[in-house]
């Protein structure tokens, strides 16, 4: 029975799990050092007390066992390193691990350039217990205003570095909740101030510019400070500076920078480009190496143009779905199919029940109508796994 083995429950491997899951005479595996699956888009509403830690996580142990198959296990590992020869994966569990076929999903993590003193004063909202921490310490921030608001009204300064989907879409949230909470209690100290940084000459680089311009202006809107065209050059921990001179002083601090791969792919020799992605072919096999496939973020993968695409959920869903068929067409000697990743679409969470996108590159839409389809978007994502969850509990239950 050929065993696969999945290093990565995130988006890119639970869709690669799901598509091997058809064949009933393999063995498949699913390896993560977390208990859950992170719905990442929506923390912001975590974040903002919308939902709670069961709205944006999906329990892997019950996800697997509500899969219809006899030969499908989830493992609580850590990986460590990875033996492509002997095609062995060993974890620091001290647990090893063999396969014949394995699908890399280990997706990103924020890149902390060494180049910035003092960046460990930052916080990453990528990871689930950062975004509770933020959450907690946001709270916290609001609270002491309501607290000293009588004695003293000290300005509260949010700075976000890096103006991508995450830098924006935190921005946004925070600023339009701290606006709905002060005016809900009719607090009098209400001075909280939210800054967004961006090192290009606008926020969202790379996106269209009339869905650039919308965002801006939402963000205007809610009163947030934005800067283009600046680099972070120091952060301590009461204050920033940045490349135009400017000495910020700040009460926190999130830095929603660049990307670069999971450090399991550190150690594992294949190709890989200087954010430490595995290059693939059109297959998604690591480059000259036809049992090692690769997907979602932790990939460079190129559409058929040979344009890099941008790591974000359609790319995972594409990219995981296409490797688990090619695992099994070349289980059964069948040819493998090219995949061409296409991008349906952006829609940019912009703080309450108001969004931005731009739909197939066609059309762009904002607000209520916006928001609700990123909502819709999000349910089609979540509402199989939350059925096989529910059958996987019900069967541990049994058990």
């Amino acid at each position: 029975m050929e065993k696969v083995v999945i290093i990565g429950g995130g988006y890119s491997g639970i869709y690669a799990l799901r598509e091997l899951a058809k064949n009933k005479n393999i063995q498949i595996t699913l390896i993560d050092k977390h208990t859950f699956h992170n719905l990442q888009p929506e923390v912001y509403d975590l974040i903002a007390n919308k939902s709670n830690i069961a709205d944006v996580t999906i329990d892997l142990t019950t996800l697997c066992m509500g899969i219809n198959h006899d030969y499908v296990e989830y493992k609580n590992l850590k990986v460590r390193r990875i033996d492509k020869e002997a095609q062995k994966i060993y974890t620091e569990e001290k647990e090893i691990v063999t396969y014949d076929y394995l699908v890399m999903a280990a997706g990103t993590r924020t890149f902390f350039p060494p180049q910035i003193p003092g960046l460990n004063n930052a916080h990453d909202i990528k990871k689930l217990h950062w975004a509770m921490f933020f959450k907690q310490s946001f709270e916290n921030q609001l609270f002491k205003k309501i607290r000293d608001e009588a004695k003293q009204c000290e300005d509260t300064h949010i700075v976000v570095v890096g103006a991508g989907l995450s830098g924006v879409e935190i921005a946004a949230e925070m600023a339009y909740n701290s606006k709905m909470f002060f005016k809900r209690g009719n607090f009098s100290c209400d001075n909280l101030k939210i800054s967004l940084v961006s090192s290009s000459d606008t926020i969202l680089p790379g996106l269209s510019p009339k869905l650039i311009s919308m965002s801006h202006q939402r963000l205007k809107s809610l009163g947030i400070n934005v800067i283009t065209s600046t680099k972070l050059t120091e952060c301590h921990k009461d204050h920033l500076e940045l490349s135009n001179g400017v000495k910020i002083y700040h009460s926190f601090i999130i830095f929603t920078g660049g990307i670069e791969a999971s450090p399991i792919t550190t150690d594992l020799d294949v190709d890989k480009n200087r954010r430490g992605q595995i290059l693939v072919n059109e297959f998604l096999q690591a480059n000259g190496h036809e049992n090692i496939f690769a997907v979602g973020d932790v990939a460079e993968i190129k559409d058929k143009k040979g344009e890099i695409m941008p790591p974000n959920v359609t790319v995972a869903r594409i990219s995981g779905t296409c490797a688990g068929r090619n695992i099994l067409n070349h289980i059964k000697k069948k040819k493998l199919k090219a995949c061409d990743p296409k991008l349906e679409g952006i829609l940019i969470a912009l703080g309450g029940k108001y969004a931005a996108g731009n739909l197939y590159d066609l059309v762009h839409v904002q607000g209520r109508i916006a928001y609700e389809i990123k909502k819709y978007v999000f349910s089609s994502y979540r509402k199989p796994l939350l059925k096989l969850i529910e059958a996987g509990y019900k069967k541990l239950k049994r058990l």
